[in-house]
């Protein structure tokens, strides 16, 4: 089975002060796409710089020619489907055809709150995204959609011409619970995980291995209900949050082994984040380029 290398470049750099120099070296090193996270801020990084992660990915579609850009992941804390698709189709315009939308409900961060609302329980969020999927796919793929919903409405909202990629720009949806696991086998032409979040802190890698392949088989349940092949649907695996941390950039043989034991999973591509020195993401950038031009030759 082949895999896919990518990475997720935060939108932390001003772009002509380091922001285009990333997106543009992303491409020269190989990377099958280079997404960026769509929240409004993020965790440690909430007081420092944080940027928009649609305008970064225009900027970086009009920076580099081949490379494949996404968000991992929007949701609906604070977006909308009738204006995001609008931005979508766009940006899939602009870039040529190489957008992949990265979507998951959402969580409990400060995006939930940014907007002045509540934050949702889960089942709100999950109620949310149940209703925001299948909206959007309607949205991209037809010229005009109305539609009333309990969350998110539509009024002859139109989009035309459409994306470039067609049907429409591909979804990849982040899920592990049984309704976002249906929206993923339903609509999804990929599935997003970050592994089993209560094993981070104090997990051992062959419990998040284990804890996987048990999402993977729930997957292959539900893209059984929705008569689909399982093996049709791309499988990404976001790497940073399971009790490996940033381990597997230590070193090359490090990637290849951590890379070699999920490929056996079942998935197909990984996306590791592009190095922030003094963060949950620091990494010796010489080691993270030679695992971009090495690794996956040293799989075979």
């Amino acid at each position: 089975m082949s895999l896919r290398l990518s990475t997720v470049i935060l939108p932390v750099d001003r772009w002509h002060e380091g922001g285009r120099a990333k997106w543009q070296r992303a491409e020269e090193l190989g990377f099958h796409t280079a997404y960026t996270y769509d929240h409004l801020s993020w965790r440690s990084f909430r007081d420092g710089p944080w940027f928009g992660a649609l305008p970064t990915l225009t900027a970086a579609a009009t920076a580099t020619e081949r490379l494949r850009l996404g968000t991992l992941v929007t949701s609906p804390n604070f977006r909308h489907p009738v204006t995001l698709a609008k931005e979508l189709m766009s940006l899939d315009d602009v870039s040529g055809g190489r957008v992949t939308l990265g979507i998951g409900a959402g969580g409990s961060g400060f995006d939930a709150t940014a907007l002045g609302q509540e934050a949702w329980t889960p089942k709100e969020r999950a109620d949310r995204f149940a209703e925001f999927v299948p909206l959007l796919d309607r949205l991209l793929t037809e010229d005009a959609v109305s539609q009333r919903g309990t969350f998110y409405s539509a009024e002859e909202a139109r989009n035309v011409p459409g994306c470039v990629q067609r049907p429409r720009l591909p979804f990849a949806v982040a899920a592990t619970g049984p309704r976002g696991l249906r929206l993923a086998a339903r609509y999804g032409q990929a599935w997003v995980t970050t592994g089993d979040p209560k094993l981070y802190e104090e997990g051992t890698p062959e419990q998040s291995v284990a804890a996987l392949r048990g999402q993977i088989e729930k997957l292959g349940k539900a893209c059984a209900e929705a008569s689909r092949d399982v093996t049709g649907l791309e499988k990404v695996l976001l790497t940073g949050f399971t009790p490996d941390k940033n381990t597997m950039l230590d070193s090359v043989g490090a990637f290849v082994d951590f890379a070699g034991t999920h490929r056996e999973l079942g998935f197909t591509e990984i996306a590791v984040h592009w190095p922030i020195p003094d963060s949950d993401f620091a990494a010796d950038q010489r080691v993270f380029e030679a695992v971009a031009t090495e690794a996956l030759a040293q799989l075979g």
